[in-house]
């Protein structure tokens, strides 16, 4: 189909003006296309990984390998998406005992966006970070199985500006695999999580304070 700007247009999820390299928190969540169930499955309450799965997991832990500036915390691999929270911290980390959680301990919250403000480079942002896990899994996946399209396009993300949103963000995602039946991105969802609604909740309360925002 040829492209045509009146049915093709995507607005922009990103936050204008927002400076994706400052050291700081995000809540970054990538969905498979049509939300195909290709990494697993839930039994009992747990996420059981295939082997597509396996090598999301492994893009993901690889981060850091690629992307020295980033240190990695809580996060999960669920049926048809990922759920993680990324650091961005001023120097590379040393390697920690518990590497999910990296820069807790000098958690603040992040400045308000400024207009003047822009990316210093396009390898250090939250962008090419999540990009470089969806080409990983994605060349694997096309060349050891018949499937070609992994990835629903774009991704969502939410600056984390306060340690309360950034703990309830780390038990909703330890707890993804409990909270699958209720989890929106589940065909079979039976009802809202609460959990999440406060969650959303905190971040419409963000974006309140914060106009500009576009991305969840």
């Amino acid at each position: 189909m040829p492209y045509d700007p009146t049915r093709h247009h995507r607005r922009s999820i990103r936050l204008k003006g927002y400076d994706y390299t400052q050291p700081g928190a995000y809540f970054v969540t990538l969905v498979t296309h049509e939300r195909m169930p290709l990494f697993g499955e839930i039994v009992n309450g747990e996420m059981r990984l295939n082997d597509i799965g396996r090598v999301a997991e492994r893009c993901w832990l690889d981060i850091p390998s690629h992307f020295p500036h980033v240190a990695l915390d809580a996060f999960v691999i669920m049926p048809n998406h990922v759920h993680g929270i990324l650091w961005i911290v001023e120097s590379p980390p040393e390697t920690p005992e518990m590497p999910e959680m990296v820069g807790a301990k000098n958690f603040s919250p992040l400045p308000p966006p400024s207009s003047a403000e822009r990316p210093r480079g396009t390898s250090k942002t939250i962008g090419s970070i999540v990009r470089g896990v969806k080409i990983g899994v994605t060349q694997w996946v096309r060349q050891n199985t018949d499937v070609h399209t992994v990835w629903q396009r774009n991704y969502y993300e939410h600056i984390i500006r306060h340690e309360r949103a950034l703990n309830a963000i780390r038990r909703y995602i330890l707890e993804n695999p409990l909270r699958w039946h209720l989890d929106r991105e589940n065909p079979a969802c039976t009802g809202p999580d609460p959990l999440a609604q406060a969650i959303w909740a905190m971040f419409r309360e963000d974006d309140a304070d914060h106009p500009n925002r576009g991305d969840l």
